[in-house]
Formats: structure tokens, C-alpha cells, sequence
């Protein structure tokens, strides 16, 4: 018996090639009893000009004679569909025999169909062999990534090619309770099974910062809250600060200056010109000393800088005559920026960023930093950011972003780590420039640059959002994989149609009819475009629905409003 699959014969034949474009065809269906059996998103085989291959295909429309035809198809799309007929869009190429390898499929088609080719259906023990065939060339890679199972066939694995899902940079995408996080968790302990991975997940909301999440090879940290401000050895309690000093001279402008301010253009040089004179002042008789910009993230201390510009501001100077005084340069133009500063030094909710500690204004403190955040030995750092303050989140994530990028980019080859950066909430942080603020727009440039750039650097970018349609344009443009669960809103699913090649555009149709955690899977990441049902992971996240109806029938009522409203006045849980 052969073991090749797709081993036809005449009789098998549903129906013939009638028209061929670069990546689609259209096909008469042979009788109507065949076209009432066949389904969209089903699979066909079609006789490949090149001998021992077969072309699969897959069914993006099914017509019946010329009644079924719709208002708004096109002359050509009419004279088409005067048939019973299917059209196609080509997924790859099966080849019985390539070298000591047998039933090999291959994305590409390096040939279309001649007009005529015969068609075939794929269904029960072949449907199971191709399944199986695609499942076991990417099993066969170093530590695949399983993500769950294929729908039109459950016995086989899907598999992904992990490299591609992050090398080429993913999107995840998903109505609320449509399985999202379930699949994120999914990936996170997958990659936190490697003994080296490397990785860095924003929690937004919290959900992933469980106790669950606590295991080996996952690391939890978060950004310090009021509370954690007088802790000692925070980047060891695994509290996160993100001094100031941190931040290049375009992100202090646009967090500390008022731009409608007459006396901007002042603020702003004598800013630029003392903060250079601190951080030069740091690294006097070091290795750094004369080779330094305003940029450079070394440690320097803010309070003395306020001091100098409270001087400046109410400055005297000699006048013309003897003995007189008149006002300074800067007399007075510098009260709403003093203003300002201070605004930010008393606020506790950017204690983070600004009520330093001697451990956080040390020169070695940005080592100590970037290894809890960067280390490939600490895993998979799940950093909770529920309670940074939203008009600032777009800053603080897209500097640890920068800061990451930065860090890859000025590493050597050999001593470079590749890590992934997982933006949970994404809509938040990486938004349309056009909705923006001067703070979110330069948060935003980061990662406009890694998803631009990261690959060359070993950066992998996975962004994580329900509102696709809110998701900067540029940033999604360069993801190459897609992981589409359910989505109900019309311009969510239109952003991701756009998104997919041309001739797949088709199976995103399907998103609004998806089942709770399964997902649509294209990209390069994965050899067939698939409809897939996602793993159960073994860590949850704390995102599961709310059984609303559930709960408010219950005998028993859990609730305490006085913890809540303390932990709100604490701003921290």
C-alpha cells in the first residue's frame, strides 16, 4: 500500500480549474449533490502542472448556478458564477517525495494550475495526514511552540514556529472574553519552560501578577507604588523605579515644560544647558568624563538644578548705574517651570520617577537595573503596571522599551541575548499618533523604531489588544503573524482583513464566529493558515469572566468597601 496521501483517482474528482490568477482560481463543481457538501474554509487539492505535487487550496466562496450571485460582484465576477462553482485562494503545495522525505508541504506554489486541473476533496484519513504531515515538520524544530489544536481536524497539534512568531514580531488580538489571556498564559509558560528565555510582559491590568505566575522561570516585578517608595534594596524586592535621570532631553521637555508658555524657548535651553553641567559634574574623572550628551542616562540629582533655577528666577544683577540693581535674564521667566518641577517631586503617584533614594542616584544603579530587566537567567519578567498613572503609562512603558532596544542595539554580536517584549493593553500605549499628546507621542516612537528595527537586534515585539482598530497603524503593519480570537466590532475585524495578505483576506470573515478561545492563526509563524482551538495553560491569569448572574443569586455576599477605599486613598493594593 502507499504511503503517499494524496494518491487519487479519476472517480474521486469534483470538479474542474475554469479560471487561474496569480494566488486564486475558480472551480466548476461537477453536480450539485458535491457543491451542497463542500464548505467555506475548507481544504481541496488541485492537480499541480509539476508531476507529484498537488496545490492546497482553500474555499473562500461557494456559488450556486446565477441565482446566487450578489448585487455589487463585477461583470467578470456574473459570467463566473452562471455555475455551480468555488473559488480559491492558494495556501501552499503538497509534494509526494522530496529527497529520503515523503508527503512534504510547503507554503509556497511554485507553480499555479493549468485550466482543467482535476480538484479533489481532503477530508477524513488525508485531512488527518496533512494535519499531521504540517504538525510534525514544525514539532520537528528545536522546542516548538504548541499552541492547541487544529478545528477542521482535533487529532492533530498545532504547532507554531516560534522563531517566526517573534523574529517577524505577532500581533494577539480579541474581543473582551474572547480567550486573549488565556493565550497569552498559553505562551508565557511555554517560553518559560526554556532554560534561557528572555522576555518582558507589561501587565496593564494586573491579571497576570498572580500567584499562579510564580513559578519557575517567570519573575515578577512591578513599579513602585507610594508605599514602596521608603523600602531599601527595591530591584531586589523585585520594586521597580524609573528615575527621572532615565529620561532623554525631548521626554523631560515634554513631562516637565509647558510649550504655551511665552518663556518655553528660555526654560527649555537653560534646562538643556544645566542638566549637561550636573550629569558632566557626575562623571568628572571617569571614563566618561568629556564624552557625554544631554542624553546620556547618568544619574544626577534634580534638587540642586530647582535650587539654581529659583536663583535664576529672582536674580539681580549690577545696572548701569553705580550702586543700582535691575532684574536678571531669567528673572521671573522661570516661575510656572519651578511650578511645575515641583508638581512632580511632591506627587507620590510619580514617586516612582521622582523621590530618589541614594540607591537610585548611584552610577552603578543602571546595571543593577537593566540586569533584573534584561538578564536571560531571570526568565520571563511579568511587570505589573496597574497602578502607574494613566496620563504617563504611555512614557514609563515606552522608556523601559527604549531603554531595552537601546541596550541590544549597543551590544556586541556575540555578547547580544535576543528578548521579547509582550505589550498587554496594547491600544493604551501604542496608540494613533494623531490621538496623542507630546508624552504618549514620544513613548510612542519607541516602539514605532523596534518594530521597525528590532529584528537586526534580536528585539521581538507581540502586541496584546481587544481594539486592534486603536493600535498605531505603523506598529501593526510590521507584525507578520497574526493571532485573531473572536472579535465582534466591525472596525476591529476591518483592521485586521487590511492587515492579511490579499488573497487571505477572506478568512477573517470568520471572527465574529469564532467559539471562546479559538483562534484564527496566519502568518509566518505558522505553514497553513488555520483555525485553531487554543491549550488550556497551566497558569491562569486573573482575567477570567465575572459569572455576574451567578454571583448575585448566591447566599453569601463577599465584599469590602472599606479595603477598597483604602487601598484608594493609599493609591496601592
Amino acid at each position: 500500500m502507499s504511503n503517499i496521501i494524496f494518491d487519487y483517482d479519476k472517480k474521486e474528482i469534483i470538479g474542474l480549474v475554469n479560471s487561474v490568477d496569480t494566488g486564486m482560481s475558480t472551480a466548476i463543481i461537477n453536480d450539485d449533490n458535491t457543491l451542497s457538501q463542500l464548505q467555506v474554509n475548507q481544504l481541496l487539492a488541485v492537480q499541480s502542472p509539476k508531476s507529484g505535487r498537488f496545490i492546497i487550496a482553500m474555499i473562500i466562496k461557494i456559488y450556486r448556478k446565477a441565482s446566487n450571485i450578489d448585487d455589487d460582484e463585477t461583470e467578470d465576477e456574473v459570467a463566473l458564477a452562471a455555475f455551480n462553482q468555488v473559488r480559491l485562494v492558494f495556501v501552499g503545495e503538497f509534494i509526494d517525495k522530496i529527497g529520503t522525505k515523503t508527503n512534504v508541504f510547503r507554503r509556497n506554489v511554485s507553480a499555479v494550475p493549468s485550466i482543467d486541473a482535476p480538484c479533489y476533496k481532503i477530508e477524513h484519513e488525508r485531512l488527518t495526514s496533512l494535519m499531521q504531515s504540517i504538525s510534525s515538520e514544525l514539532a520537528s524544530s528545536i522546542n516548538p511552540l504548541q499552541i492547541g489544536k487544529y478545528t477542521m481536524d482535533e487529532s492533530s497539534i498545532a504547532y507554531l514556529d516560534a522563531d517566526k512568531l517573534f523574529q517577524r514580531h505577532a500581533a494577539i488580538v480579541g474581543s473582551t472574553g474572547s480567550g486573549k489571556s488565556f493565550c497569552v498564559a498559553r505562551i508565557v509558560e511555554q517560553m518559560a519552560a526554556l532554560k534561557h528565555s528572555n522576555g518582558i510582559l507589561f501587565d496593564i491590568h494586573g491579571e497576570y501578577s498572580t500567584d499562579s505566575f510564580k513559578r519557575d522561570g517567570i519573575m515578577q516585578l512591578k513599579i513602585a507604588t507610594p508605599g514602596d517608595l521608603s523600602v531599601t534594596d527595591k530591584l531586589k524586592r523585585g520594586i521597580l523605579m524609573v528615575p527621572y535621570w532615565l529620561l532623554n532631553y525631548e521626554e523631560m521637555q515634554a513631562l516637565l515644560l509647558d510649550r504655551s508658555d511665552q518663556n518655553a524657548p528660555n526654560q527649555a535651553m537653560l534646562f538643556s544647558r544645566e542638566v549637561l553641567s550636573e550629569k558632566e559634574n557626575t562623571v568628572t574623572g571617569t571614563v566618561y568624563d568629556k564624552i557625554i550628551t544631554v542624553d546620556s542616562p547618568v544619574a544626577y540629582d534634580l534638587q540642586p538644578l530647582v535650587q539654581k533655577f529659583e536663583d535664576l528666577d529672582t536674580e539681580m544683577v549690577p545696572g548701569a548705574k553705580a550702586g543700582s540693581e535691575k532684574q536678571g535674564p531669567f528673572h521671573g521667566k522661570l516661575t510656572r517651570f519651578i511650578q511645575r518641577i515641583n508638581n512632580k517631586l511632591s506627587d507620590k503617584r510619580m514617586g516612582f520617577m521622582f523621590s530618589l533614594s541614594n540607591e537610585e542616584l548611584k552610577q552603578d544603579w543602571l546595571d543593577q537595573f537593566c540586569s533584573v530587566l534584561m538578564d536571560g537567567r531571570n526568565g520571563i519578567k511579568v511587570i505589573d503596571m496597574s497602578e502607574v498613572p494613566s496620563d504617563v503609562l504611555p512614557l514609563v512603558i515606552g522608556l523601559l522599551a527604549r531603554i531595552v532596544f537601546s541596550i541590544q542595539q549597543w551590544s556586541t554580536n556575540d555578547n547580544r541575548h535576543p528578548i521579547a517584549l509582550l505589550c498587554d493593553e496594547a491600544h493604551l500605549y501604542v496608540q494613533q499618533a494623531a490621538a496623542l499628546d507630546a508624552v504618549a507621542e514620544l513613548g510612542l516612537r519607541s516602539f514605532e523604531r523596534i518594530a521597525k528595527e528590532g529584528r537586526k537586534y534580536g528585539v521581538g515585539l507581540v502586541i496584546i489588544s481587544q481594539r486592534p482598530s486603536e493600535v498605531n497603524r505603523t506598529v501593526l503593519s510590521q507584525c507578520n503573524n497574526f493571532i485573531s480570537l473572536r472579535l465582534t466590532n466591525v472596525d476591529d475585524q476591518n483592521v485586521i482583513k487590511r492587515l492579511l495578505p490579499d488573497n487571505l483576506g477572506n478568512i477573517a470573515d470568520n471572527l465574529s464566529l469564532l467559539d471562546i478561545a479559538e483562534a484564527i492563526i496566519v502568518g509566518d509563524s505558522t505553514l497553513l493558515p488555520s483555525r485553531v482551538k487554543i491549550d488550556e495553560p497551566s497558569i491562569k491569569p486573573s482575567s477570567l469572566t465575572i459569572p455576574f448572574w451567578s454571583i448575585w443569586a448566591n447566599d453569601d455576599i463577599s465584599q469590602n468597601l472599606s479595603e477598597a477605599i483604602g487601598n484608594m486613598i493609599r493609591q496601592s493594593k
